[in-house]
């Protein structure tokens, strides 16, 4: 595994060392294809213990998993280097141009967002610190874990509805905290859905989260102090959901899902700008690791396959 990014042109940039991007970064290697990863080494199960529902997988360590990856695209010539992509644009050559947190530049004919999502938390006193502990985002990662425990979700829109009605799956004692979303957002199929769901509906800002001992206790609604006057729900795990402003930036044109806005992508990963391409939890809400490899992988094999019929077609026309 190299670090070196002096001759800044690549084929493929992938953004994102996670399990999607090591994914796309090995069949790209194995296809022969000059790539780059770009890894903040920030992944976002990184405050997890352990991962599930990967089949033969099922219990190790994120940082074991990330670790057996980066040995995998060594072998094949995939570079990889510690950096942050912190802008990206797309020129009249069609090639990107990515723009490193270190002060350098690399060009790339294809572009992978394989970030993750960062996960824009409400500015809620206590929700980041939480974060992959007690504050979660799926219920599919992590719902057995947090069975049958007093349950919240904080809602980011009026979609978030789908979410709290999803989670009532694994927990019979659901609350859903509106925080800034009105009352009127809700529509009676929602109000009706979640009556029968068993789901209590809490309208009102949340001020802050309540933790003793290191685990969430409660959430804390706004009108009152630390001290008290705000009413406390007790509850033990919290729900909430994610954005991408890379992909944003790029002009990929999104679609509002139960989980929150993503980009509109084919069956491939590639989203509505040609080059560009979303893979793992930046093109899905449900990516889960295992589903995160294998949207990563597709994402390979289709851009491998684009590149070699754009290089066949250009030397048809010469």
């Amino acid at each position: 595994m190299t670090q070196n990014t002096e001759n800044g042109r690549y084929e493929v940039v992938v953004v994102g060392g996670g399990a999607a991007g090591l994914s796309a970064a090995l069949v790209l290697g194995r296809a022969r294809r000059r790539t780059l990863i770009v890894d903040a080494g920030e992944p976002r199960n990184a405050p997890s213990a352990h991962m599930q529902g990967y089949l033969s997988r099922d219990g190790m360590s994120p940082a074991e998993f990330l670790a057996v990856g980066r040995e995998e695209i060594a072998r094949y010539g995939v570079e990889l280097v510690r950096d942050r992509v912190v802008d990206a644009d797309k020129d009249e050559n069609e090639e990107f141009t990515v723009v490193l947190a270190s002060g350098g530049t690399v060009r790339a004919r294809q572009l992978v967002i394989a970030t993750g999502l960062r996960d824009e938390l409400p500015d809620v006193p206590g929700l980041a610190e939480r974060f992959g502990r007690d504050v979660i985002h799926c219920p599919y990662c992590h719902g057995w874990e947090a069975r049958d425990l007093p349950t919240g979700v904080l809602a980011s829109s009026a979609l978030s509805v789908h979410q709290a009605l999803m989670v009532t799956q694994w927990s019979k004692d659901v609350r859903l905290f509106l925080h800034e979303v009105s009352e009127s957002e809700l529509t009676d199929t929602d109000l009706r859905r979640l009556s029968a769901a068993g789901v209590t509906v809490v309208p009102g800002k949340v001020a802050e989260l309540v933790v003793a001992d290191d685990r969430l206790t409660g959430v804390r609604l706004a009108g009152g102090t630390p001290s008290g006057g705000g009413t406390v729900h007790d509850r033990a795990v919290l729900y909430a959901a994610p954005n991408n402003e890379l992909l944003l930036k790029l002009g990929a044109e999104l679609q509002q899902t139960p989980f929150g806005a993503y980009p509109v992508i084919d069956e491939r990963g590639l989203t509505t700008v040609p080059g560009l391409w979303a893979a793992g939890n930046a093109g899905g809400f449900a990516e889960q690791v295992i589903n995160a490899a294998s949207r990563g992988y597709r994402a390979g094999a289709a851009i491998n396959g684009d590149l070699l019929f754009a290089d066949l077609d250009a030397a048809v026309r010469v």
